[in-house]
């Protein structure tokens, strides 16, 4: 019994004389791989990075938020583009007002439509700013639309507005009337692709028959 404890403790002695090469030879923790540094930043970190610049412009919403806003942008970009655009003559505020008087006469303007033979009569009237807008914006369309082939246009001053009267020129043409008659104020209104060569007349400076702006 005695030869076999002597055995043990020679054993465990051995076993502590060992064991600590051993432990100084493992390997340290390993640290975070390298590939996982340029991972992406998650939740707050990638909002914060956004926030320094990180989203570029093209991430942005397309729509400029409001009409006439953007009217003017684009035409803004068309006199940037052109070399020959003369700013000297550039009048911006002159387009905008035009598109407040659009504003106003699309939007608050009361129209009172009565069919007459081969077309339609309309009184278009409004107080204030709308009424100057109606006179400053129908009475220069109507020379537009006048000038198409399918119908006539004319205009009278009445209180409060004017009044439009659309024929067709061809009284027994019943297609033309029915349309003239089916579009109304507003939908004669937008007829012809006018509108936009003459915003880009009015930021230019340019004049433009019959208009008041």
């Amino acid at each position: 019994m005695v030869r076999v404890a002597a055995i043990a403790l020679s054993l465990g002695l051995a076993a502590l004389l060992v064991a600590p090469p051993l432990l100084a030879q493992s390997p340290p923790a390993p640290s975070k791989p390298e590939h996982q540094m340029d991972q992406p930043m998650h939740g707050h970190e990638h909002m914060h990075g956004q926030h320094h610049g990180g989203a570029s412009a093209a991430d942005g919403p397309a729509l400029p938020g409001q009409d006439a806003f953007g009217a003017i942008a684009e035409v803004v970009r068309r006199l940037e583009a052109d070399p020959a655009t003369d700013w000297s003559r550039v009048d911006l505020e002159r387009l905008r007002q035009h598109l407040i008087d659009m504003n106003e006469v699309v939007l608050r303007s009361a129209v009172k439509s009565s069919p007459v033979s081969g077309g339609l009569v309309m009184d278009i009237t409004g107080a204030a700013r709308t009424e100057r807008a109606i006179r400053a914006m129908v009475a220069p369309h109507a020379l537009e639309l006048d000038g198409m082939s399918d119908w006539t246009a004319r205009t009278v001053q009445i209180p409060g507005g004017l009044r439009l009267t659309v024929i067709a020129r061809a009284s027994e043409d019943a297609k033309t009337v029915a349309r003239i008659r089916g579009l109304g104020f507003i939908g004669l209104l937008v007829q012809g692709g006018h509108h936009g060569p003459h915003h880009l007349a009015m930021a230019k400076g340019e004049a433009l028959p019959g208009h008041r702006h």
